[in-house]
Order: C-alpha cells, then sequence, then structure tokens
C-alpha cells in the first residue's frame, strides 16, 4: 500500500476498565485501512486484561503485551515499540479516543508538510469528562472549531522549552525513524512527553493540523492531576523528573534566547518544590538556575 504506509497505535492501559474497550474500538473505527495495534497492559489491577482479552477473540490480530510487574509508561510504551513495524507511531492512552479520521488527517499532513524535516504531525483535542461529556477544547477554537491563536510549525524548539502548553502531546503521530533516533523514551523518567518533545524538535520540524481529531479524557486520578498537587509522593517523583528533563535541555540548547526560554521552566520548577516542601530539589533547580546566569554572562554560543 504505497499510498497507505502502515501505523501503529501503541495503546497503553493501566487500571482502565471503564475506558479501554472504547479507546480500542476508536483504533479499528478509523477510515484509515493500515493500522498495526500494539496493547500493552502495565499489570493492572482492575479488569482491564480481562476486558482486552475479551476484546481480542473479535479482533485477533492485534498485539497484546502483558507486563507481570507494573513498569510505568516509559518501559511500557517501549516494549510496544520493539515490536512496532510501521512507519508512523501513535502512543494513544487507553482512556483516550481517536476521532474517525484522525489517522488519516496526521498521514495526510505528513503527505502534505511544507517542511522537508517533519517528524512530527498533532491536531487539536477535545477535552471530555469521564463520562465522555464535552467540556473544552485543548487549544481554543472558533465557531468554526480553528484555533484561535495560530500554532507555531516547523523549528519549534524554543517554543517547547519555554512555553507550557505549546504541544497537544496526546494527539501527535512521530516517525518511526524519530523514536530510532532518539532511542525511544528515556526510562529514567517518571513521564515522557516533555524530554522527548524537547529532544525531537531539536533535530526535527513539526506540523499541526487545525482540527480536533482526538479526545483526551480528564480523570481525577490521571498523570496530568498530579503535577499540581503540593505534598503529594507522585508529585515529588513528577518533579525530580522535571529537573532531570531541564538539565538535559540546558545542554541542548544553542542560543541565549533558547536559556531564556528554559529559565521559565527552570523557574516554575524552584517554586513548585518550595510548594512541596522538597528543599533539596529545589536546590538543586536553584543550581540549574545559576548556571543559566553564568552562560549569559560568558558562554559564546
Amino acid at each position: 500500500m504505497p499510498n497507505h504506509p502502515l501505523v501503529t497505535v501503541i495503546c497503553l492501559c493501566y487500571n482502565h476498565e471503564d475506558f479501554v474497550i472504547e479507546s480500542l474500538n476508536s483504533v479499528i473505527n478509523q477510515t484509515y485501512p493500515n493500522i498495526e495495534l500494539i496493547i500493552v497492559d502495565d499489570c493492572s489491577t482492575d479488569n482491564s486484561k480481562l476486558k482486552i482479552k475479551k476484546w481480542l477473540t473479535s479482533y485477533p490480530k492485534a498485539i497484546f503485551i502483558e507486563n507481570q510487574t507494573n513498569i510505568e509508561n516509559t518501559k511500557s510504551f517501549n516494549k510496544g515499540l520493539k515490536q512496532a513495524k510501521g512507519e508512523y507511531i501513535i502512543d494513544l492512552a487507553a482512556d483516550d479516543v481517536l476521532l474517525p479520521n484522525c489517522v488519516t488527517a496526521q498521514v495526510n499532513a505528513f503527505s502534505t508538510s511544507m517542511y522537508k524535516n517533519v517528524g512530527v504531525v498533532y491536531g487539536n483535542a477535545e477535552l471530555i469528562s469521564e463520562n465522555g461529556k464535552f467540556e473544552s477544547y485543548y487549544f481554543p477554537t472558533n465557531s468554526d472549531r480553528k484555533v484561535i491563536q495560530k500554532r507555531k510549525t516547523g523549528d519549534i524548539y524554543e517554543n517547547v522549552i519555554s512555553d507550557f502548553y505549546c504541544m497537544c502531546s496526546v494527539s501527535a503521530m512521530i516517525k518511526k525513524s524519530v523514536f530510532n533516533h532518539l532511542g525511544g523514551y528515556d526510562e529514567a523518567l517518571a513521564y515522557e512527553d516533555l524530554d522527548f518533545w524537547i529532544r525531537a524538535s531539536r533535530y526535527y520540524d513539526f506540523d499541526f493540523i487545525d482540527e480536533p481529531i482526538m479526545q483526551k479524557r480528564i480523570l481525577p486520578n490521571s498523570l496530568g492531576t498530579n503535577f499540581s498537587k503540593s505534598k503529594n509522593s507522585r508529585t515529588r517523583k513528577f518533579d525530580q523528573t522535571t529537573y532531570l528533563i531541564l538539565k538535559k535541555g540546558i545542554k541542548l540548547n544553542r542560543t541565549k534566547e533558547e536559556d531564556l526560554g528554559i529559565q521559565k521552566r527552570v523557574h516554575h520548577g524552584i517554586v513548585q518544590c518550595l510548594k512541596n516542601k522538597n528543599y533539596f530539589l529545589m536546590l538543586k533547580n536553584i543550581q540549574l538556575r545559576l548556571i543559566l546566569a553564568w552562560r549569559k554572562n560568558f558562554k559564546k554560543y
């Protein structure tokens, strides 16, 4: 199928028994005809595995990986990535939903992009509640569902390191060759998206699809909601990951403007650690701030 390159969807599940079947059905109901589905269950403690196995009796071509212990997102995704045969990859959480034209729109965006070095395309997303009710759009839209604020495309590295809402990660499709180049997700981290977007945008162009192409479910215990919780063990783990990502990001910076951009995130890290009374990590973030100050005055870019 020269006009329909294989797309691999890696669906990560952990205790998503209420949503996983809707998520899986959204993959097999795509208008795009050439999709490989890999499901990875990260040792769920609810009925997710039973529901997935029952679903697989009707869709036996899907690949199912059962983790025997909980190894979390980055390692689980990389396990699926090793088996992926697609030219393009989608990282799908088992509580999110692809709209029917999602994959078609993403593949078309790659084929029509003005950027020769495009490695990632992404679009807008509908934010839905636990029961599937529409709440808002990830990027605010007008009456025609077009974004009000134009998204930056092409070389978006400086935008990624400075803007907390520059990317709608869940709506992204990535070339497999980008994952091969970057070595997949960094398994030392508690969350993957910021680190991957920083590394990917340093070497590849990004393009944007100006339409909602999927639904992101907002849950009380979802990964993203833990970033803002104070005195929370998961939040402290995420704060440590953010510090490691920013430390790596500073090494990738090439200009004073990029250092100024990442400085915003370092400052946010200092405030977050202070709020969580994680004073040791706060001092490490302050050290990053001092490194940036030294670079501003003495480094030759």
